[in-house]
């Protein structure tokens, strides 16, 4: 699968990089140990089987990040799902049609994520961790996609 990404302005990366650092310091599960040379904060527009077709993506798009929560097992700030993001998306999955691809527009929830598979007697504490974070707002700045066969990534803009 192919996903198709859109990278956090330089402020926000940082700022996003920092509440990785603040998980791990406080002990708690955080991508900061994560060690992959394409490990970077990110918003997942999708996951699709190829990626021809897809069009450049209208960018730069602005964003908020806002408070902390867990999504499944993993711990995600969320992202207000402005009209300029949402088109975004709706263009990049318009652009696959007939192409094997998730979450369906109804079940895609925008976040970026702080830590993976975060232990059940864990996750109050990491949630608690992030209970005064005020929203953030920035831009999404360029695209890439991540292949997960080959755990590579290629920019799109």
């Amino acid at each position: 699968m192919h996903t198709v990404e859109l990278l956090l302005d330089e402020g926000l990366e940082a700022w996003t990089r920092g509440l990785w650092r603040r998980l791990r310091e406080a002990g708690l599960p955080s991508l900061d140990t994560h060690r992959h040379p394409t490990n970077r904060p990110h918003l997942t527009l999708l996951s699709a089987a190829a990626l021809e077709g897809l069009p450049p993506l209208p960018l730069p798009v602005e964003v908020e990040l806002q408070g902390a929560r867990m999504l499944g097992r993993a711990l995600v700030l969320g992202v207000r799902p402005a009209p300029a993001v949402t088109a975004v998306r709706a263009l990049a999955w318009a652009a696959l049609d007939g192409v094997e691809r998730w979450p369906a527009p109804v079940e895609w929830v925008p976040h970026v994520s702080l830590a993976l598979k975060v232990p059940v007697e864990r996750r109050a504490a990491a949630v608690r961790l992030f209970g005064d974070l005020e929203p953030m707002r920035g831009w999404c700045t360029a695209a890439r996609s991540y292949d997960t066969v080959t755990r590579t990534v290629v920019g799109l803009s």
